[in-house]
This record gives structure tokens, C-alpha cells and sequence, in this order.
């Protein structure tokens, strides 16, 4: 292991070494080290990839940080924007805000890992938008219009803002809350730039959502932390903090909205303890044997599928290569003498890649109509229903492969 990445021994939350393992996918590679195809060999890089759960705060997490220089490059090839789903819920968004809170034109919004100004996008013509992303990406925001600071998010970052802009009214980390490494630092530097009467609102994946779908795919080491409701209230109680909204939305194949303020500043939404309720029956050692029982027999029912259809010389492509795609490939054992290649919207900055951990290529759609396959295999499962109608529309004839959570074909 690299220098800078190091293994966990207690939960990220509370700093009680109460950890449980509750799932080993192996050693997985990170998901945005990208080899392009006609450079020269490099050797491919492996972490431990362990699902472990901590009694003290509900948290769920992974046992490795991996270097955020490696997992966050420069040339960061995820665009939020392109998303139709997730365009759709940060309308949402700024619609339930201005539902909670008061905001001026004068107020300012920051974002967080604010990638290609999606999110701001929706208040940038009624308000001051500052939006924060180290990577390449945040260039596309700015030519959009939206002020954007391209470092991380750390003390350096935060002194910058308030001696700059000022403290911020609303200030949002959508998909990204459980990527930074140290939270309770997170919290500190948030909390410094927060107004007494601001709100904070986060988006990440919901620890519930994810054992329901078996999304073994959506761990990777860019996701940290698994969050549900009750570890969510344990880390903003320790700042002072308390959840005012919560609710669940079908942003990658299941998140939780949450909103929090300082205390008794907001009244408490009735959705906040009903969650919170459920989760206390829904969370034991129970629900988690299940859950690792579930994954191992989706992935031998995945690898079933495939392994009769390559037997039968049917081609396979790969429909989309999101960063889940490289957990699930790696993870059930596929390459490129199963699944042809991963297939990419023209345009799309890994197109001329290859999977990580794998020589699979990455190739633009134009492939599908010009050498068309019997099947492909909807990595972004979670939205296969846009996925399927807009291949229909482009012409493709050939069945669909959707691999969790219960893996099947349909045409």
C-alpha cells in the first residue's frame, strides 16, 4: 500500500475501535485510475475493499483510505450533469429548500464537491453560488457562470471562503459527504462557514437502500462511509447539530436527502423519527448475515447468466462504465473474454480507457449500431428503464442483461 493510503481500525464517526466485518469484496482497484489503451503497460494498483459496521454510531464503512490524489485525479471523468435523474432531483432540491428556508438574493450557497455546477445551476440566477471542486471538471462550471473554487475542501479552503465570501446560508454536499476523509475535521470547517440560521444539506447513499437492492456495486473506495439516518444524528449531535428534514430519493440506486441545523433554530419534520424508528429494528446482525448471503448469491447468479450465454458464443457488450461497473466486474471475475468491451456516449472522457483491474476496453456507442451485440449488460442498472427506452430509440434490436439486484434478461 502507498504511503498516503492507510487501513481503519475504529469508526470514522464516534473513534471507537468497536468494528465488525460485515463484508469482504477482496481487493478492488480505484475506480478512476484509467489506463488508456495504446500506452504502455502499467501495473494496476489493488485495495482492500471491507464493509465494516460500528455498533456505537449505526455507521457503515469501508476499512481502507485510499490517497484522495489517486481516487480524485485532476482529470476526474465524472459529470453530474449528464445525468437526467440527477438534473431532475437538484430541481427538486431548490424547490424543498425554499420550502425550509428563507433566501435572499444576497444570501450565498456553497456546494461541496460541486463538480460541474449541477447543482448550483438551479440558484445561481437568484442568489451568490460558490461552488468547490478540485478537479478539471469545475472549469465546465465556470464557463456556465458559476463561481467555483477548484481546491478540496480543507481549513486552507474554508478560511479562504469566509475571508472572501462570507458565511454561507445553505450549503449542500450532494454525493460526496461520504467521500471526504476525515469527517469531524469536515464538520469543524463546515460549521465555520455556516450561518447561525443556515442549513446544511446532504445526499448520500442510504445504508438501508443499498443491503435492499444488494448494491455490492456501490462500494468502492471513493465511498467511505455508508450512511444511515442514526449515524447521521450521532455525528451531528457532536457539533451541536440536529436533523430538521430527511428523505429518501432514487439518486444512484437509492440515497437519503438530510437536512440539519444548528439546534432549535428549525422545527423537526415528522419523517426524521419515523426513519430513524425503522431503522431501529432494521439494523442488527440479522439483516446483515442476509445481506452477505444475498450479494455472494447475485454475483454466482450474475456470472451463471453469462457464463451460458459466451458458452452459447453470444456477444456481450457493457452498457455504461460508472464507477460501479469496475467494482461489479472486478468483483464477479468478468473480462474481456466475457464482457467484449463497455460502450460510452461520444464525448466521454474514458472512452479509449480500460475497466480498471481489467484489459475490457472502454469504446464509444457508435460500436452498438456498427457491430451490434446479442446482449448488453446495463451497468447503471438503477436507471434502466431510461437506459433501455433511449437504445430502443437509437435502434438497437438486442436483449438487455440488468445485473442486480436479482440479475436477469429481458428484452
Amino acid at each position: 500500500m502507498d504511503k498516503k493510503s492507510k487501513t481503519i481500525d475504529r469508526c470514522q464517526i464516534s473513534g471507537v475501535q468497536d468494528l465488525k466485518t460485515v463484508l469482504s469484496l477482496g481487493y478492488l482497484p480505484p475506480v478512476n485510475k484509467l489506463n488508456k489503451i495504446n500506452s504502455s503497460l502499467r501495473e494496476d494498483v489493488f485495495y482492500p475493499a471491507e464493509l465494516m459496521f460500528s455498533p456505537s454510531s449505526k455507521l457503515m464503512q469501508l476499512n481502507t483510505i485510499v490517497d484522495k490524489e489517486i481516487l480524485f485525479p485532476k482529470e476526474y471523468p465524472y459529470t453530474s450533469s449528464t445525468t437526467k435523474i440527477l438534473r431532475e432531483n437538484f430541481k427538486e432540491l431548490y424547490k424543498d429548500c425554499k420550502k425550509i428556508v428563507n433566501i435572499s438574493s444576497n444570501d450565498l450557497i456553497i456546494d461541496i464537491g460541486s463538480n460541474d455546477g449541477n447543482l448550483l445551476n438551479n440558484f445561481k440566477d437568484n442568489h451568490r453560488v460558490l461552488g468547490i471542486t478540485p478537479e478539471n471538471i469545475g472549469k465546465i462550471a465556470i464557463r456556465k457562470g458559476i463561481n467555483t473554487l477548484q481546491k478540496y475542501f480543507d481549513k486552507a479552503t474554508s478560511d479562504l471562503v469566509l475571508k472572501k465570501f462570507g458565511k454561507a446560508k445553505i450549503i449542500t454536499a450532494t454525493n460526496v459527504f461520504a467521500h471526504i476523509e476525515n469527517v469531524n475535521l469536515l464538520m469543524k470547517n463546515l460549521l465555520k462557514i455556516l450561518k447561525n440560521d443556515g442549513i446544511f444539506i446532504c445526499e448520500s447513499h442510504y445504508l438501508v437502500s443499498l443491503i435492499n437492492s444488494i448494491q455490492y456495486d456501490a462500494i468502492y473506495h471513493e465511498h467511505l462511509r455508508y450512511y444511515s439516518l442514526t449515524s447521521l444524528k450521532y455525528l451531528f449531535n457532536k457539533y451541536g447539530m440536529e436533523i430538521i428534514d430527511a428523505k429518501k430519493i432514487n439518486t444512484h440506486g437509492g440515497s437519503i436527502r438530510v437536512y440539519a441545523a444548528r439546534k432549535k433554530r428549525f422545527e423537526i419534520h415528522k419523517s426524521v423519527t419515523k426513519i430513524l424508528n425503522f431503522e431501529k429494528k432494521f439494523l442488527n446482525w440479522k439483516t446483515f448475515i442476509n445481506f452477505k448471503k444475498n450479494v455472494v448469491q447475485s454475483k454466482l447468479n450474475l456470472y451463471s447468466i453469462l457464463k451460458k450465454l459466451k458458452n452459447k458464443n453470444k456477444k456481450i457488450y457493457g452498457i455504461g462504465a460508472p464507477s460501479r461497473a469496475s467494482t461489479l466486474i472486478n468483483y464477479v471475475g468478468l473480462d474481456e473474454n466475457i464482457i467484449d468491451c463497455v460502450l460510452e456516449i461520444e464525448g466521454s472522457y474514458k472512452i479509449g480507457s480500460y475497466i480498471p483491474g481489467k484489459k475490457i476496453p472502454i469504446l464509444s456507442e457508435k460500436k452498438l449500431y456498427n457491430d451490434p451485440p446479442d446482449f448488453v449488460i446495463l451497468f447503471s442498472w438503477h436507471i434502466a428503464s431510461e437506459l433501455k427506452l433511449n437504445l430502443r430509440k437509437k435502434g438497437y434490436k438486442g436483449k438487455f442483461i440488468i445485473p442486480l439486484p436479482q440479475p436477469k434478461i429481458e428484452s
